[in-house]
């Protein structure tokens, strides 16, 4: 078996050469190798929540030689992934499903009458997510044996927030608690009685009630070990030998420093939480690391970091236009759930910290929170990337459409989003709120116009969702030669604004109408130019420009739509496009954006060469 600091320079040649997830794979090295050595990867089923953290768990399971090759285009997912090797046992690229997932099949094996052992790790605060709370709820009643793995570095991927954190908190400096435990723990190992054991478990029941004042986990059915130091090879192995023995089921409280053995990450767990290529020199090690280090390739850039006219992402664009917003409207309040940096609203939450409101991992929470908030006269604006909004869609129905409350979703990382995959590609926002009473979707094509999206969405008197990509934007609109821009002049408002106008440009000769998505707007005026056609940005997806449509019908054009996200249930479909461009009903896999789009016919030659071909 390699070695943790084997592992963690592993792991860090090849993040730091194809980016990834860093911090939180290099605090669970330890676990995953205690995990490794008492379980048998192959037969038990470990099932990771969520799975960016098992890297070293990928490398100590037969993906060494492979490992290279992580979120590469057909290389190693970057999560778990049953279809990559048996000791995957469940897919995990959101948070907050393993422990159910971990029930259903312990149950599935009680029926059966195997005897496998069942293993949920639960990290990154993923068990303050509902999906959590639920699952605990009914653990007793479904299985009597499950062990869950508390792997508690303190953090999700920014620091954790919530009564729940604070009460692990307690669990963790319970100094007395944990002394009187060794002790109790190494007479009871020496005394090898089977029939003292039951009597030593309920002596340390109570040593836990009188120390910590809580019995939590024991009332949901499940023996508590722990806190266990989580980078101490033989304290784990000891503390999971235990829990598997046990006939009952188990929660091991693993306390984990999260970045761990690589000192830029240790300091900014955060920062590190998600990097990409580039973001160090390679040569650096894990114990030579250098806090100094460039973070040139940081997969959220912070919001205020970029200099004149240099591009910025989406993200800090958004967080700058909605303080710029907050401070002329006293009714904005601003809500992540446990994304501060990642959506860019880290600024906006030291600016105004009694209008900002981390959740934590609690999506469906977050939005009916946001339509409370809502019905008393504020102006809540929920950022959540794309592929998260996804849990929440009930709560988006019930609490917020129906109501008609003046919610506004900014909408992440929608589109591909590459390297992170199958579980993280933005692609059904469009399609799952498209079909959705009293909702408003917009898509701006560059800073500038984002902001005027959310200065018209604050006057709406009902749900609005404005989504952009990943990556990078102009600050300052740039005009673009030959594009129509659709949905200005109604734009969702009751009211139209005043000022604002529609193009209607329709030049002689002009066969097809290319309505694009603000991200593939260049994509469409590239098209557009050899083909004879216009550009058109689809400022507004829902309601669209009706009006516009029917002027280029009635001139004979066709229609082509160009949308970054699902062709099923999409924009195409909402306008009768007649040519529709769009990722397909299959589920994307990780590689780059244009990797991707050239592999499924979405670059533009491609799209040319379809338009123009006979057939």
């Amino acid at each position: 078996m390699m070695t943790a600091d084997e592992i963690r320079a592993r792991i860090l040649d090849v993040v730091l050469k194809n980016g990834g997830h860093l911090a939180s794979s290099l605090g669970a090295v330890e676990l995953s190798m205690a995990l490794a050595e008492v379980f048998d990867p192959e037969t038990d089923r470990v099932i990771w929540d969520v799975g960016h953290q098992a890297y070293a768990w990928k490398l100590l399971t037969g993906r060494d030689a492979a490992f290279d090759t992580l979120r590469q285009l057909d290389g190693i997912s970057p999560f778990t992934s049953p279809l990559e090797s048996k000791a995957d046992a469940a897919i995990a690229g959101h948070a907050g499903s393993a422990l159910s997932v971990a029930l259903g099949q312990a149950a599935a094996r009680d029926l059966k009458g195997t005897h496998e052992h069942v293993i949920a790790v639960i990290g990154d605060a993923s068990i303050v997510n509902g999906h959590s709370f639920e699952a605990l709820n009914n653990c007793a009643a479904a299985t009597e044996k499950v062990i869950v793995i508390l792997n508690d570095n303190g953090m999700a991927i920014s620091k954790p927030t919530g009564s729940f954190s604070r009460f692990l908190g307690r669990l963790i400096t319970g100094v007395r608690y944990n002394r009187v435990k060794a002790a109790a723990e190494a007479a009871g190992h020496k005394l090898h009685l089977t029939f003292l054991r039951d009597a030593y478990h309920a002596v340390e029941s109570r040593i836990k009630g009188l120390f910590l004042g809580n019995r939590f986990f024991e009332a949901f059915g499940l023996r508590y070990i722990g806190p266990v130091d989580g980078h101490d090879l033989k304290a784990l192995t000891a503390a999971l030998t235990v829990a598997k023995e046990d006939k009952r089921s188990v929660i091991v409280h693993v306390v984990t420093k999260k970045g761990k053995g690589y000192a830029p990450a240790e300091k900014d767990p955060t920062a590190f939480h998600g990097v990409g290529p580039g973001t160090v020199p390679r040569c650096v090690s894990p114990a030579a690391g250098n806090s100094d280090a460039v973070s040139v390739g940081l997969e959220t850039p912070r919001a205020g970091t970029h200099r004149g006219t240099e591009k910025i992402s989406w993200s800090a664009a958004f967080g700058q236009s909605l303080a710029a917003l907050a401070r002329q409207d006293a009714r904005i309040v601003a809500l992540t759930a446990a994304m501060p940096s990642g959506t860019g609203l880290e600024d906006f939450a030291k600016e105004f910290p009694k209008r900002f409101y981390d959740v934590g991992i609690t999506e469906g929470h977050m939005v009916s929170f946001a339509a409370g908030l809502a019905a008393q006269g504020m102006r809540p604006v929920v950022a959540v990337y794309s592929t998260f909004l996804q849990r929440a869609i009930d709560q988006v129905i019930h609490d917020v459409a129906i109501a008609k409350l003046p919610v506004i979703f900014c909408v992440d990382r929608a589109g591909v989003v590459g390297a992170d995959g199958k579980t993280h590609q933005g692609l059904y926002d469009i399609a799952l709120l498209r079909t959705i009473p009293n909702f408003t979707i917009a898509q701006p094509k560059d800073a500038a116009d984002l902001k005027a999206l959310l200065e018209e969405a604050l006057v709406r008197e009902g749900p609005t969702a404005i989504r952009y990509p990943r990556g990078k934007t102009v600050p300052r609109s740039v005009p673009a030669r030959g594009v129509v821009t659709a949905g200005l002049e109604t734009g969702g408002l009751e009211t139209p604004r005043a000022g604002t106008h529609r193009g209607t440009e329709l030049r002689c000769g002009t066969s097809f109408a290319v309505w694009a998505t603000g991200d593939w707007l260049a994509k469409a005026e590239a098209v557009a130019k050899r083909v004879g056609g216009v550009a058109v940005q689809a400022r507004y997806l829902k309601p669209f420009d009706a009006k516009l449509l029917a002027e280029q019908r009635a001139a004979g054009m066709t229609i082509v739509s160009l949308e970054n996200g699902a062709v099923a249930g999409g924009f195409g479909e909402a306008i009768g496009a007649d040519v529709k461009f769009g990722w397909p009903d299959e589920f994307i896999p990780h590689g780059t954006p244009a990797e991707l789009e050239k592999r499924y016919g979405l670059d533009v030659d491609a799209i040319v060469a379809k338009l123009t071909s006979p057939s």
